[in-house]
């Protein structure tokens, strides 16, 4: 795999090796979005710093170390590792690898300076965005500085508080890797942070945060920007709030940043005029249109041109009990116990400070000044952290504190983005806390409404219903969400989730891709492994991953989708050149079940049957069954189903087959196949593309408008999937972001009759409610098609 990638070659398919956030401004990059040129150092070069160095070693062995309940461990093993990072000089021939992309880069765009910054594959994620966890290093300039900067980044996986948030979300410290993302630097006037939606309460609103020069000091929480609210719907600005600011952050003559004034006649100013908010919001409206779901977007201008350097999902708009707002994201752990919790509204007393709502809750608590890092041990357990300003060093201590309040710092700065995720309530940009609130005062803290007011809460009795920011258990958000007729699932990527997701109120898993489980635990092609007489080991991890999914739900079903790997992304795992050809349209070239009746890969298929096989029997997990992606034609299920019986696995009550819709032939003959299995299941990407003739990848047809899953002959194709699965006692489901994206296309399925809907964790309680409200009109209407 390679270990440098221009930036406009990668895409989100390429996570496992450029990280998050060159993946997601990979995209940006083919959609034709303002996006800086630049290239991606890959996770290929870490592993061979790694490999081609000691350094492997004296990671594993102070890993072993690591106590996470002690800061003193943790800051010790995070000095030890990365000292030795430091210290650790680049192997030759992957010094030079670098250097020439580096010095062909900076000729082709006349680059003299970059900034060179992290890209975890553990960040910008659906459920944790690593928000500034790991360095940047902006201003970068010289061949060896930009070697200092890359090895620094790679050093950053192991700060104390990367360490401490990295064990809180679940992730393996040992099997996360870091790409480096090193771009022109722009000599930004203006920069700042923008929501596609509101992250405090999930309304269809923009909230665009700017401040004068570079983006650091308002992602650091070091100023407070002006606050713009743009109507999600009408572009219109619908709220300004301009901030005063006496510094900013800006290039030295040399290289590297300093601190300016900001002159007189602009401190008051308001940084963006209301032309530049406009086209800010439009570019934003492309971005969260692209990736289907809210975007947190960092921005800069240099004379007059706007850029985008960062986008990522929201990964805090999650209902609470009881309401359709966003609270905390399904992993939050519950608050600290000696912390006091009351739901709002009513506050004890009037505000006595005012400020950003940047993370919802009221929690009531004695404060604790910290005004120093250094400080950051003396914070109790429940106590309210008030400090001059948020920064991701404070990580540690935020998840002991009970609520956090702010001088300095935006909504959208770095540590209130964390403070959302841990579901601390945080109030920022008071400008006054520090001052007002004195060390033990007993307190509340509004999250939601951006306030602090003297006294605790009053005591909700135990009958009481939960209290706001409070983190639901299973039974809960069972209990909270409405019975729908349509059945909910909810799509799966990598194991570690499951048990976060099993507790949400779904009927199963509808969408498990094993794919995933490859890229994660397997990392090799399997026909290498084959080819080595390691199949029993594919089959082990194969089988661990899926158990550990299957166990989270059970008895619920989970439904495995087999393999469904393009040539293209085969060929770019280790051992997969030689088995793989060169396909010029691979997205209709040798995948899904014409992979598997091939001679060449069938050794494969038969092993990922067997994992799945292994799963049932010697695990005892019945609720492990299985989908087929990218189906063609009745005779190729003819071969798959003796390659089944060869492994021991045969349709039965406790056992169930579902094929992919996503090729037109299955929506034209769903009576013929029918007969070779048990439901279906739409994958509308596909379809779309099949029954448009419109490349799902190309950026001009999805700018012209001809990709959408909405077009009438797609809602044909479908319709004609019901009536002839429905005909033929076969249900009928569909996986995706579409039901949760569009409304009216949620409407169309559920008034036609679809059986299931499965979709990502973040968006089943809204869609739930959504579903709900519909059937209750069709209900009322009497339109609701009989299945009999």
């Amino acid at each position: 795999m390679p270990r440098i990638l221009g930036l406009e070659a990668v895409s989100t398919s390429d996570h496992a090796l450029v990280g998050g956030k060159a993946s997601k401004l990979g995209e940006l990059v083919r959609e034709g979005l303002p996006v800086p040129p630049g290239f991606v150092v890959t996770t290929e070069s870490y592993a061979a710093f790694l490999d081609g160095t000691a350094l492997q070693t004296q990671l594993s062995a102070a890993l072993e170390t690591l106590e996470l309940d002690r800061p003193d461990s943790v800051d010790a093993v995070s000095r030890r590792i990365r000292d030795a990072f430091e210290a650790t000089e680049f192997p030759p021939e992957l010094r030079e690898e670098i250097l020439g992309a580096f010095r062909e880069y900076s000729r082709a765009h006349e680059v003299k300076f970059s900034a060179v910054r992290s890209s975890a594959t553990a960040e910008d994620l659906d459920t944790a965005s690593f928000a500034g966890l790991q360095e940047t290093y902006l201003n970068v300039t010289g061949e060896e500085g930009i070697l200092e900067a890359i090895r620094r980044c790679w050093g950053s996986l192991f700060t104390p508080r990367v360490l401490v948030y990295r064990g809180r979300k679940g992730f393996d410290h040992t099997t996360v890797q870091l790409a480096v993302l090193v771009q022109k630097m722009v000599d930004s006037a203006v920069s700042g942070i923008l929501f596609t939606r509101d992250p405090n309460t999930g309304e269809n609103h923009m909230i665009i945060e700017a401040g004068w020069g570079l983006g650091e000091a308002i992602v650091g929480g070091e100023v407070t920007p002006d606050h713009y609210v743009v109507d999600g719907l009408t572009q219109r600005i619908i709220h300004k709030q301009v901030s005063g600011q006496a510094w900013r952050l800006v290039r030295a003559a040399g290289g590297g940043n300093q601190r300016e004034d900001v002159p007189t006649a602009d401190r008051s100013r308001q940084k963006l005029t209301d032309e530049r908010i406009g086209r800010l919001a439009s570019l934003a409206r492309v971005i969260e249109s692209h990736y289907r779901r809210p975007m947190d977007v960092e921005w800069c201008q240099e004379d007059g041109q706007l850029y985008i350097v960062q986008a990522r999902p929201v990964t805090t708009i999650a209902p609470t009990i009881g309401g359709p707002g966003p609270s905390m994201s399904p992993s939050t752990p519950p608050p600290p116990a000696s912390a006091s919790y009351a739901p709002p509204p009513p506050s004890p007393a009037a505000p006595i400070v005012r400020g950003f709502g940047a993370s919802p809750g009221v929690v009531g608590g004695k404060v604790r000044l910290l005004l120093r890092a250094a400080e950051l041990d003396r914070l109790k357990a429940g106590e309210v952290l008030v400090t001059t300003m948020t920064t991701p060093d404070m990580v540690p201590a935020m998840t002991r504190a009970g609520a956090i309040v702010t001088d300095e710092g935006g909504m959208t700065c770095h540590a209130a983005i964390v403070s959302r995720e841990l579901g601390v309530p945080c109030v920022v940009g008071t400008r006054n806390a520090t001052q007002v609130l004195k060390e033990q005062q007993e307190v509340t803290v509004d999250g939601k409404m951006g306030t602090v007011s003297d006294g605790l809460p009053a005591p909700v009795a135990p009958a009481a219903a939960a209290p706001a920011g409070h983190r639901a258990s299973a039974a809960e958000l069972h209990l909270a969400a409405p019975v729908t007729a349509t059945r909910i699932y909810v799509n799966v990527g990598v194991p570690e989730k499951a048990l976060e997701y099993a507790q949400l109120p779904v009927s199963g898993v509808g969408l498990l891709r094993i794919e995933f489980i490859f890229t994660a635990h397997v990392r090799e092609h399997p026909m290498a492994l084959v080819k080595q007489g390691r199949g029993p080991d594919l089959v082990t991890r194969l089988a661990d991953g899926i158990a550990q999914v299957c166990q989270a739900f059970y008895p619920r079903p989970v439904i495995i989708r087999t393999s469904d790997f393009k040539t293209n992304e085969y060929r770019g795992m280790p051992g997969g050149a030689e088995f793989e050809p060169s396909e010029e349209n691979p997205m209709i070239g040798w995948r899904g079940c014409s992979r598997y009746i091939s001679p060449v890969y069938k050794p494969a298929f038969l092993l990922e049957l067997e994992a799945i096989e292994k799963v049932r029997t010697e695990k005892g997990l019945k609720n492990a069954h299985v989908m087929l992606p990218f189906v063609r034609n009745t005779w190729e299920l003819e071969q798959i189903a003796e390659m089944f019986r060869e492994k021991g696995l045969r349709r039965s009550r406790d056992f169930k087959l579902y094929l992919m819709a996503e090729v037109p032939s299955t929506a034209l003959l769903a009576r013929e196949f029918s007969a070779h299995c048990d439901g279906f299941s739409i994958g509308s990407n596909d379809l779309t593309q099949l029954v448009l003739g419109a490349d799902r990848d190309s950026e001009t047809l999805g700018r012209m408008g001809y990709f959408d899953e909405r077009d009438p002959a797609v809602l044909r194709a479908i319709e004609l999937l019901l009536e002839g699965a429905h005909a033929s006692g076969r249900t009928v489901g569909i996986c995706g972001q579409g039901p949760s994206v569009y409304p009216e296309f949620a409407e169309f399925l559920v008034r036609k009759g679809i059986d299931s809907i499965s979709l990502n964790a973040d968006t089943v309680l809204s869609t739930i409610r959504t579903i709900a409200a519909l059937e209750q009109r069709m209900k009322l209407d009497g339109l609701r098609p009989s299945r009999e």
